[in-house]
């Protein structure tokens, strides 16, 4: 992997997935059996840096706002839900095949376009040559492919069991919308967050973690007087832009704004923006602001025959809300945050890598390292970490060299090693060691806990 002037190295999907293996953050799934496309594991530190992932969206988006509220709905709904919502008819992408490998692809990722026309996409791929084995002139005409994931709910299997796995979170939001109303007395405007799975059978999975089967999303879904549209929709894409920039540390040189175009822009859209980042297969779309006007409220009163319209107490008028949507998948930002605090250094000549992970998002935040393993040392290293744990995530590791360890702990981004010696038997104090600046300091055992916590805080 190469240096770049110590700070975050340009990698690749291989070495990406190279990486997230190799440190325990995400694995194949089933991969003693030859794994399943589309399908990942998280591993000890993956489910870490994950579950602080959410934890912080949660606490910006939902603790943060007195208004906004959360929700943990099924995965699996009544399929009119999917019905109405327009996913059973129109959930799909253009699908073609080659017809000398046989293998199938995403039209569009073929031709290099956003475009889901397909007398567009049919030109397009003309001179292309197929990805898997350099064909040209051999795919089939784009079609479409609807990518809902099919299941059973009772014991039979037929037309009136069917029903599918969910492709988004948001759907449920909205027939739960006037439940939580209700519930929490809210007044327009409010909002309803959840995080959750939702799976989509694509045609080609691909780029590790972005394009997957199985995914998790986090959306909110702001409920809105359609006067205030483009005021809220402007507030929500400078909230989701400081979220990403400054709760998550991702730099603004490495994102850009991607408004849609009439072409790109759903039919239910009055406006939708995309926040692209720098990934390493190349500038794609992490997360999603869009105003989806009244089209959702409207489509399930109509389609479940319930009134969901607002009655506005200070106008005595009553309408419809709009929406406005924040919603980005849990994966994409995963590979976001490794992306951009993978970090390789020169060292006293030796090549270092470190995960330069803001303390609240590192999986491990303290790491207790025994100088040695006899029994005295050994005693008092897991006394003080009996004493430590609790709050947060805390490693303790006794093998292999002192320098060993520091790196292994550097590479996982943990902040803070403390180093328990053998002068810590007779001064009782321990030396605590900054992961970015390898700094070191000699501190009190009996004063450690409290400073570990106000770093960590800060």
């Amino acid at each position: 992997m190469k240096q770049k002037d110590n700070k975050t190295s340009k990698l690749s999907v291989d070495e990406l997935t190279s990486y997230a293996k190799r440190r325990g953050f995400v694995f194949q799934a089933s991969e003693i059996y030859g794994g399943l496309s589309g399908f990942w594991d998280y591993g000890p530190y993956g489910v870490e840096l994950i579950n602080n992932l959410k934890q912080a969206w949660w606490k910006t988006f939902v603790y943060n706002n007195f208004n906004i509220f959360g929700l943990d709905s099924a995965i699996i709904q009544n399929p009119k839900l999917w019905e109405a919502s327009g996913h059973v008819a129109g959930f799909v992408d253009p699908m073609i095949d080659c017809k000398k490998c046989q293998h199938r692809f995403r039209a569009d990722h073929v031709a290099g376009t956003e475009s889901a026309n397909l007398k567009e996409l049919e030109t397009a791929i003309l001179d292309k040559a197929c990805p898997q084995c350099d064909a040209k002139g051999a795919f089939t005409k784009p079609r479409q492919f609807n990518m809902m994931l099919t299941t059973h709910v009772g014991p039979a299997e037929d037309d009136a069991t069917l029903t599918y796995l969910r492709p988004e979170t948001a759907g449920s939001i909205y027939t739960n919308y006037e439940n939580v109303r209700e519930t929490v007395r809210g007044k327009i405007p409010f909002g309803i967050a959840q995080i959750g799975k939702a799976f989509r059978n694509e045609i080609t999975p691909r780029d590790f973690l972005f394009r997957t089967r199985e995914l998790e999303q986090m959306e909110m879904q702001y409920f809105i007087n359609p006067n205030t549209s483009k005021k809220e929709y402007e507030q929500w894409r400078e909230y989701t832009w400081k979220f990403l920039t400054e709760v998550v540390g991702l730099n603004k040189s490495n994102m850009s704004w991607h408004q849609h175009g009439e072409g790109e822009k759903a039919h239910y859209a009055s406006a939708a923006h995309d926040v692209y980042y720098n990934f390493p297969h190349g500038n794609k779309e992490l997360a999603g602001i869009h105003d989806r006007s009244s089209y959702d409220l409207k489509s399930h009163s109509k389609a479940s025959g319930k009134d969901l319209s607002y009655f506005d107490d200070s106008t005595n008028k009553r309408y419809v809300p709009h929406v406005i949507e924040s919603s980005m998948g849990v994966g994409r930002l995963f590979i976001a945050a490794l992306t951009e605090a993978y970090t390789v250094e020169q060292v006293n000549g030796e090549e270092r890598i470190v995960l330069k992970l803001k303390p609240q998002l590192a999986p491990v935040k303290v790491a207790i390292l025994p100088l040695s393993k006899k029994l005295e040392l050994s005693k008092l290293a897991k006394s003080i970490f009996t004493d430590v744990a609790g709050e947060y995530n805390v490693e303790y590791d006794e093998t292999q060299s002192i320098g060993k360890r520091y790196r292994r702990q550097d590479e996982i981004g943990t902040p803070y090693c403390v180093t328990i010696d053998f002068d810590s038997i007779q001064d009782q104090a321990v030396t605590l060691r900054e992961r970015d600046t390898m700094g070191q300091e000699r501190i009190k055992i009996s004063e450690l806990k409290a400073c570990l916590a106000k770093k960590l805080a800060s």
